[in-house]
């Protein structure tokens, strides 16, 4: 069994985005791993596993336009299963 099963996965497109911030703001309110927040002020990439992905599409959405956006259950394709 998976800690966090959904593999959280999308871009961000905005003005004035700042990676730094984005991480430390996933690291203080999110639990998951594998975390991975890059970029630029422009456009930034998220990676991350969590089992509360709407949490993060909701933050991300604040932030700018989110797109790309990719969520695979992680357990189900341990399992064998369609992710």
């Amino acid at each position: 069994m998976l800690e966090f099963k959904f593999d959280t996965q999308l871009l961000i497109a905005g003005h004035d985005l700042d990676e730094d911030e984005i991480h430390d703001y996933f690291v203080e309110n999110f639990k998951g791993d594998c975390l991975l927040a890059v970029g630029d002020e422009d456009l930034i990439k998220i990676h991350f596993h969590t089992n509360e992905p709407w949490l993060v599409l909701e933050y991300c959405a604040s932030l700018g336009e989110i797109y790309d956006v990719v969520i695979e259950n992680m357990q189900r394709q341990a399992d064998g299963l369609k992710g």
